[in-house]
């Protein structure tokens, strides 16, 4: 449904994105950024911006399942089930007004962010 549409704005925006290494890490830190968003907007009650900031993280994790490398395994299988599983956090926590599940959406992403930046930024 999705498609590509998380890589191509960031593509279209940051054009000087050195690898895809660096895009994924920049995909992990627009799904916190958007569910701050999202958050914030559920708070406020603006069901228009919490819907489109949802939709937004949704993308971009719809993006990160269609990049993963499914010879690569375990870890492969692994974050596509993670990713699907948070996608499905998401869509309860808009139908339900709960922004605990945007929290636990947002503590898993930073998790796999920093887990993200050690193993990438090994010298």
């Amino acid at each position: 449904m999705y498609g590509n549409t998380a890589h191509n704005i960031y593509a279209q925006n940051n054009i000087d994105v050195e690898s895809p290494t660096k895009l994924v890490e920049m995909l992990y830190e627009g799904v916190l950024r958007f569910n701050a968003q999202a958050k914030k907007a559920m708070k406020d009650g603006d069901v228009e911006k919490r819907v489109y900031w949802m939709n937004r993280s949704i993308a971009i994790i719809t993006e990160l399942i269609s990049v993963l490398d499914m010879k690569q395994g375990d870890v492969s299988q692994y974050l596509e089930g993670l990713y699907n599983y948070e996608i499905q956090l998401l869509l309860e926590a808009g139908n339900e007004k709960n922004s605990a599940k945007i929290d636990e959406c947002s503590h898993v992403f930073k998790t796999l962010l920093e887990a993200w930046r050690e193993t990438t930024n090994v010298a």
